[in-house]
């Protein structure tokens, strides 16, 4: 297991105003068992207990803020994570979804990287081809701003319908959207008559907090129609062995492993075809079809539950050690005169300023999305701004937000004549 990411340097993703109170520690770890006010959202039973707190910390991560005053009184709430002992479902007890206020004020679009791009083309030519889908719909619930439904139409030669309230319309080319239909809404019972071939949803699961209704409401809508559904969903099991901290973020209020994840659906009467891990162990990759049947385990993936709950019993430990290596690792650099670069602007960048409790130690905030640059990070006021301001203010460190994108950084640094210290989460 690795504990610590030091291994990740490379040489030649608190109640307090961060603002104001910067030195100051944002979490604390805890092991010990509570008595929730709720069952797990995951299987409706548990028992469940908490492995890990943090106060205060911002409601979004990926919400665009336009001034510095804005982005640091944006509002905030305490994230308690649970475990269930009994299908190991990890999730935010402390969930208020009252809080959380999408809508077209979001740029979590990764689709600047040529690196996400790449593993987006290929994953949309991967379905197309397994699902068969030329002259076919496609449903993707929680679109984004419909990049990768635009890819697999094209890739598939059909057509498709994405929903999601955070979509814009000037993202999509003319020529695309005469293929795809776009609803800027929430996917819910006012578009259950929508009928697809194949159902996609990607990295929106985890910010569902009844994750149980929601599934047991998809199946109800598919009936006794064969309909497969594809679901991309972040890693909750490197989360809990790495100590990742910076993964952790209000609007995730839910966190999969590969069997947490089939088994909500296999709850749900549906067989689960697929399932594995993809970008550097980072995603869960999972289909499954209806079916009239109780299903059972059939996968390796599946059965991880004794390795779950070791991981969280483990993790307030690990968590800590992470948390101190990596706010010492950013403050020494800053003792020492050295001036350190976040690269990565979005939701990990807003966990690791915030839960560290970093302010003036972070010199610069880099994301190559041109949609964040000249915005700010919500809860520590950080400005976004481009790679060629680097030219300006050469960096010494750069804490790279994940190390997927390490050899597309590097490339960009080195042409601009860049030599920094590099190092990866």
């Amino acid at each position: 297991m690795r504990r610590l990411n030091r291994s990740h340097a490379i040489g030649i993703h608190a109640g307090h105003d961060m603002a104001t109170t910067a030195s100051q520690p944002a979490a604390r770890q805890t092991a010990s068992p509570t008595t929730p006010s709720d069952t797990c959202p995951g299987c409706g039973e548990g028992p469940t207990r908490t492995i890990y707190r943090v106060d205060q910390i911002p409601v979004h991560s990926c919400v665009v803020m336009h001034d510095r005053a804005t982005a640091l009184a944006y509002p905030r709430r305490d994230l308690v994570l649970n475990v269930c002992s009994g299908c190991g479902f990890v999730y935010n007890a402390a969930f208020d979804p009252s809080a959380q206020e999408y809508s077209t004020n979001f740029e979590e679009s990764q689709h600047a990287s040529e690196t996400f791009n790449g593993f987006a083309r290929g994953l949309a030519k991967r379905l197309a081809d397994q699902y068969h889908l030329d002259g076919k719909r496609v449903l993707e619930i929680g679109c984004g701003k419909g990049e990768f439904l635009v890819e697999l139409c094209r890739a598939g030669g059909c057509d498709g319908v994405g929903i999601d309230p955070g979509y814009r319309p000037e993202r999509t080319d003319a020529a695309d959207a005469r293929r795809v239909r776009f609803i800027q809404d929430f996917y819910g019972p006012a578009y259950h008559h929508v009928e697809a071939d194949l159902v996609v949803c990607r990295h929106t699961l985890e910010h569902i907090g009844p994750t149980q209704r929601f599934v047991a409401d998809l199946r109800q809508t598919l009936g006794d129609r064969p309909t497969p559904v594809f679901f991309e969903t972040p890693d909750a099991m490197r989360v809990l062995k790495e100590g990742a901290f910076w993964d952790i973020y209000y609007e995730h209020c839910s966190y999969f492993t590969a069997g947490t994840h089939a088994r909500l659906f296999r709850q749900q009467r549906f067989e689960v075809t697929a399932l594995e891990l993809a970008y550097a162990g980072q995603y869960i990759l999972q289909g499954a079809t209806p079916t009239a049947r109780p299903t059972h385990a059939r996968l390796e993936p599946e059965r991880d539950l004794d390795d779950t709950l070791a991981a969280a019993e483990a993790f307030p430990g690990v968590v800590q050690e992470q948390m101190e290596y990596w706010r010492e690792l950013v403050r020494s650099a800053h003792r020492a005169g050295r001036r350190v670069v976040v690269w990565g602007g979005g939701s990990k960048a807003v966990s690791f300023v915030t839960t560290l409790g970093l302010n003036d130690e972070i010199d610069r905030v880099v994301d190559i999305n041109p949609f964040k640059q000249g915005k700010f990070l919500p809860g520590s006021g950080h400005m976004v701004v481009g790679p060629e301001a680097l030219r300006r203010d050469t960096p010494d460190l750069v804490v790279v937000m994940n190390p997927v994108y390490v050899e597309e950084i590097r490339k960009d640094l080195d042409g601009m004549g860049l030599h920094p210290e590099v190092v990866a989460l």
